[in-house]
């Protein structure tokens, strides 16, 4: 599998594999206890020269500092966002998908439903929570469930925190994630069926065709996937009001005005995968994904607006700029930058990036910091 699709697209194809290796045990003893030497949750994450040219997921803002994850447990620190120093005190080799900071107190997840928290910027983590599979007692009906990955994470403070993930996985925390509560998003039966469902295909052959579309541009038979009541939920976003939107597979969103407390589901106009959004003023948000969609809505999914884009490259990640502006990233480099939200987005591309999965605005000038599969880096866009 490429590895431009670790995150994005991949909630199903990341749980296609685990749950492949978890039903192949090994043969003997000592195949065992060799797989439980390379079992990532039971090895710290090594200190790599060149970590800082390696796959990076997702950074985030912790006080003066910047902090970026991403595959084998690298954690890497800046101070000004040129230079990096990799965390050397990671307890997990798992990749880190996402990142959220509060003050010094920084939270990250990933695969193997892992969450590791730091109280000091990323300097120390301690593991807050991890779900191997086949390790203890599970449910009836949540077996596909154990050791999903966890695909993003928001802390509004530092006690309150929502971490989300494959088959509609949803965490939550009230004392700074020393305990979390489990729950399943689940998509009622009316917003499903206000889009056709499309034939079943073979997740298998799903799988194929990611890995083979190097540029994530897809055409809609291969984005004809049945509609689920338990989509894979991708990303997190808050607005200024406190409202949140959650976006995932197959054009599900939900949305909650009571700090998380209850949620709505609902179906954008498009049944294509959302892989970000970002929250603004008031109940403003915007939504991003595959094939180059984007969607925007004013009053927090009750109505979507379709924003054009000029490009069908699939679009990972994005942050808020003031007034509404908004930078997305994406597949092949493609940068999509507003100055308010008044205005159209432009596009420029970056071809070394690769594809690019995080973006975050430098505090000192009109640089953008970037993650992505060739690593972290500070452009200028145009």
């Amino acid at each position: 599998m490429h590895r431009s699709f670790l995150k994005f697209l991949p909630a199903s194809l990341i749980v296609l594999a685990a749950s492949a290796s978890a039903q192949n045990p090994p043969a003997d003893a000592t195949s065992s206890l060799a797989a439980q030497s390379a079992d990532p949750l039971l090895q710290t994450a090594e200190v790599m020269p060149l970590a800082e040219r390696s796959l990076l997921l997702d950074l985030a803002r912790s006080g003066e500092r910047l902090v970026a994850v991403g595959e084998r447990g690298h954690v890497l620190m800046s101070s000004d966002g040129k230079s990096w120093a990799q965390s050397a005190n990671v307890p997990v080799r798992s990749t880190l998908t996402a990142v959220s900071a509060v003050g010094a107190d920084v939270w990250a997840v990933g695969h193997d439903g892992i969450i590791l928290h730091s109280g000091n910027a990323g300097e120390t983590w301690e593991i807050q929570r991890r779900d191997p599979r086949g390790a203890g007692t599970v449910a009836a009906g949540d077996e596909i469930r154990q050791g999903a990955p966890l695909l993003d994470v928001l802390f509004s403070d530092p006690k309150h925190g929502i971490a989300i993930g494959a088959y509609s996985l949803l965490l939550t925390t009230s004392d700074g994630g020393k305990t979390w509560s489990g729950s399943r998003m689940v998509m009622a039966a009316g917003a499903a069926a206000e889009k056709p469902q499309a034939p079943a295909d073979d997740v298998a052959d799903d799988a194929q065709a990611a890995d083979e579309t190097d540029s994530a541009v897809f055409s809609e038979e291969e984005l004809e996937i049945a509609m689920e009541d338990d989509p894979h939920l991708n990303s997190i976003a808050r607005t200024a009001s406190g409202d949140y939107v959650i976006v995932g597979e197959r054009g599900a969103f939900f949305r909650s005005s009571d700090q998380g407390q209850t949620w709505t589901g609902g179906q954008l106009p498009y049944d294509g995968s959302m892989f970000g959004v970002i929250g603004f003023e008031g109940q403003h948000v915007l939504a991003f994904g595959l094939r180059g969609h984007v969607f925007e809505s004013r009053d927090l999914g009750a109505s979507w607006d379709e924003v054009a884009t000029g490009t069908e490259l699939s679009l990972m990640g994005g942050a808020a700029l003031d007034n509404g502006g908004a930078v997305i990233v994406g597949a092949n480099g493609v940068l999509l930058k507003r100055a308010s939200a008044s205005e159209p987005l432009s596009a420029s591309t970056f071809n070394e990036a690769g594809v690019i999965a995080g973006v975050l605005p430098a505090t000192d000038n009109n640089d953008l910091l970037i993650v992505s599969e060739n690593g972290i880096r500070r452009i200028q866009p145009k």
